[in-house]
């Protein structure tokens, strides 16, 4: 499955105001090529990021000890239509690892419902910190995506993708493993989304592999953000972009704590026909993504750790 090594993957400084981001700034050239390889090369960059008000993640990640806490009745509540949007209990292949979704969690509405479900007595300030934050991370996601669509010549479809793009914000949780225990937390795969962007508190556990086989440990800091490409973008560009492996390995004694913020594609994600060549034949039929969601529920462990799941699902 390939060694441990200390190489990272890009970093790429996206500090500064609103400005520093702009397509009309003189740095959008730079940080655009920055971004546009390391997704090429890599699948993924960590992103530096300031835009996040550090009380925001430490605030929720307090949040957090207590709502795992919360009985098991009150956590399975937390249902959704959508495979993997709703609370994940351990499992056996994954006895480590826990987590609840909030769909649409850059809405507050969809916040405070999330938190009725958990707390009867209500939890504004909880709600409020999660929205906030899904919507600060939302417009770094939102920034990686434009220059995608800039990049490959398709700007003038962004605003239509931008329009059908929903964000699932997932709150989780991996135990320390107890002596008897396994210290992978979660298994290899590939995220099924657009674009993912992972942020943790200070316990180490994420690890990326890179195109060799290696597995990259990833150092967590308050304004580092990881960014990855998923199975959707891996599709949408006609794999000019690879989806990203990772895995989470448990050491130490402390409890680890981890927001994702994930975006899809409503409706119908296919191929743009400029992205279509003789260099570059098509390689996926159009697609649902909740349709592949409900494909990948029903593979084997071992089939979504090796394989690409999408290019099961729907390659030519």
């Amino acid at each position: 499955m390939g060694s441990l090594t200390a190489t990272p993957l890009p970093v790429v400084n996206l500090t500064g105001g609103p400005e520093a981001l702009s397509p009309r700034s003189s740095s959008w050239n730079a940080v655009s090529k920055e971004i546009i390889s390391a997704l090429e090369e890599h699948g993924g960059f960590v992103a530096i990021y300031d835009r996040v008000p550090q009380e925001l993640p430490a605030a929720i990640f307090s949040d957090m000890m207590r709502l795992f806490q919360l009985p098991h009745e009150t956590k399975i509540k937390n249902v959704s239509e959508k495979s993997g949007h709703g609370y994940i209990n351990k499992a056996s292949n994954v006895p480590l690892h826990e987590g609840v979704g909030i769909d649409g969690a850059t809405d507050l509405e969809e916040c405070r419902k999330f938190m009725e479900l958990m707390w009867t007595n209500g939890d504004d300030a909880f709600a409020e910190n999660v929205n906030a934050y899904a919507k600060k991370v939302a417009e770094l996601e939102q920034t990686v995506v434009r220059v995608l669509f800039e990049s490959y010549g398709l700007g003038k479809h962004y605003p239509a993708h931008l329009e059908a793009t929903t964000y699932l914000l997932r709150l989780l949780t991996y135990k320390k493993p107890d002596n008897d225990e396994d210290n992978l937390a979660f298994v290899s795969h590939t995220d099924k989304s657009f674009i993912s962007i992972l942020h943790q508190n200070n316990v180490k556990g994420l690890e990326l592999r890179t195109k060799d086989g290696d597995w990259v440990p990833f150092e967590p800091s308050p304004s580092s953000f990881v960014v990855l490409a998923g199975d959707l973008s891996m599709a949408w560009s006609n794999e000019r972009i690879k989806s990203l492996y990772h895995r989470v390995t448990m050491g130490g004694k402390e409890t680890r704590y981890s927001l994702g913020l994930f975006s899809f594609r409503t409706g119908v994600t296919e191929v743009p026909k400029e992205l279509v060549d003789e260099d570059h034949p098509l390689l996926y039929k159009p697609f649902n993504y909740e349709d592949l969601l409900r494909f990948y529920d029903t593979l084997e462990p071992k089939l979504k750790a090796d394989h690409t799941v999408v290019k099961m699902f729907c390659g030519i």
